[in-house]
């Protein structure tokens, strides 16, 4: 076979754009789909989506968060209930207009979020205080406008996310649930995925349609442009009034409720390839990868062939105990040579290697796929590969945090800053907090501020575009 037309054939630093598309297709991640803007998740591919819902599953549940399922089609007069949220959709709103041969009278709206659907239901639910809080998360399929500029996992018409809806009797309690949310995206994406990111605030512009604020974690990918990996969002009373999501309190007084929602989606997977990948393919996280270690037996002669398959089945079961999700490549008619390559294109954290001389040295060679180093370890020792895999998650998150230091820059001066945004990377930059400022940067650079880092504020400088007294230093760049 020819190794040019089934690896990558384009370097990252040189075509990012291209050489991501060929991972996530030749990777086996996930496929075009025969409609403009959609995808096809493999298994692979929906096997990290699993393992990010099984964690994130875990987590919200502790804090009693529990899931259940929406339907996709919302009649147009429910979305209208909330006017300036449904205004922010409407130009990506999918529409169903006709049941067979029979026109509807009212257009149903493809999901593209569900806050107006989910608000009539709980409505009907919430009566008192004893209802609440009432904490659901729905594990959905969005549908958005996505015709132009798409690219899998980070803008398509359909993409695979959660949502959480969550309703209080406090505000304080709603607050409170916001930034516990976002604790635990940014905990899970750094944890499992190994991807720093930058906590904080959307400006007033940049905020969700309908929400009090949102808050945000942002990552910087390595072609410096910057992806939005999870929002959590404060509602206040705005869906609330509207939808009359309303409970009686102990003395039989009547409230609006105070509302959340939060939400991440299968871009966090994009990220994941965009950041740890390198020429030779994917690089995956040990802890989301669907095959943690691949075992690759080398035959030389008929003569060992049993001797090395039955000690590959026998590391295997080893390493299976111990958690490990292990794979034996035991296929006939290609060489070793074409195996380690392909196991490289798809990620997998560790290949381990035996062949009759390392049968006589009771040993195997371990290949870890995010550095390339090579080792012996003997069979006594194979226990280890479970502390290996941990080793190389660290490791990983290490790295990416180094790059995206190198991506961060401290800029103050117009001229300097709107060079710095040109060349990509997370510039922090003084702003006055005024509309004003931020529209100029964007219509001059493409920037726009995607996040106000926690505890930024900051009165003591000057706004690098009008040079009046600054209000925060938050995040510019331009974005995916």
């Amino acid at each position: 076979m020819n190794k040019e037309k089934i690896g990558i054939t384009v370097s990252k630093k040189e075509d990012f754009s291209e050489w991501y598309t060929q991972v996530v297709i030749k990777a086996e991640l996930a496929d075009y789909a025969p409609v403009k803007g959609l995808i096809v998740l493999r298994p692979d591919g929906y096997s990290i989506w699993e393992s990010l819902q099984k964690t994130f599953d875990v987590r919200f549940a502790k804090r009693g968060v529990r899931n259940g399922f929406l339907p996709v089609l919302i009649p147009e007069s429910l979305l209208g209930k909330e006017k300036k949220h449904f205004a922010g959709f409407n130009p990506e709103v999918f529409w169903v207009t006709h049941s067979g041969d029979g026109k509807l009278g009212d257009r149903l709206a493809l999901r593209p979020t569900s806050e107006t659907l989910a608000y009539t239901l709980y409505s009907k639910w919430i009566q008192s205080w004893r209802d609440l809080p009432l904490k659901i998360n729905f594990w959905n399929t969005a549908l958005r406008a996505e015709i132009k500029g798409t690219k899998p996992f980070l803008r398509t018409s359909e993409f695979l996310w959660q949502e959480g809806h969550t309703v209080h009797a406090t505000k304080q309690e709603a607050q409170d649930e916001v930034s516990e949310i976002l604790r635990i995206y940014q905990s899970v994406v750094q944890d499992e995925l190994a991807i720093p990111v930058v906590v904080g605030v959307k400006s007033e512009k940049e905020k969700f349609v309908g929400a009090e604020y949102t808050t945000t974690m942002e990552s910087v990918m390595p072609d410096g442009k910057a992806l939005q990996m999870g929002t959590s969002h404060f509602l206040g009373q705005n869906f609330s009034k509207p939808f009359e999501v309303k409970f009686s309190d102990k003395d039989n007084v009547e409230h609006f409720a105070w509302q959340t929602s939060w939400g991440v989606s299968w871009r966090l997977i994009g990220a994941m390839i965009m950041v740890h990948g390198d020429d030779c393919g994917l690089v995956l996280p040990p802890r989301v990868a669907p095959v943690q270690v691949v075992i690759v037996p080398i035959k030389k002669s008929s003569d060992t062939t049993d001797t090395i398959h039955a000690k590959a089945r026998e590391i295997g079961h080893t390493l299976e105990s111990c958690g490990v999700r292990v794979q034996i490549d035991d296929r006939d008619g290609m060489s070793p040579g074409y195996k380690f390559n392909e196991w490289e294109m798809r990620g997998v954290p560790v290949r381990i290697e035996i062949g009759s001389k390392d049968m006589e040295k009771k040993s195997v060679v371990v290949a870890r796929r995010h550095n390339g180093a090579k080792s012996d370890l003997g069979f006594e020792s194979i226990g280890e590969i479970s502390g290996i895999l941990d080793e190389i998650q660290k490791e990983m998150l290490k790295k990416a945090t180094r790059q995206a230091e190198e991506l961060a820059f401290s800029i103050s001066e117009y001229g300097k800053f709107k060079s710095r945004i040109r060349e990509g990377g997370f510039v922090h930059a003084p702003w006055c907090g005024r509309q004003e400022c931020e529209m100029r940067v964007k219509e001059e650079t493409g920037a726009d501020i995607r996040v106000v880092p926690f505890g930024s504020g900051d009165c003591n400088q000057k706004c690098v575009c009008c040079g009046e007294a600054s209000s925060s230093i938050p995040v510019f760049a331009r974005g995916y």
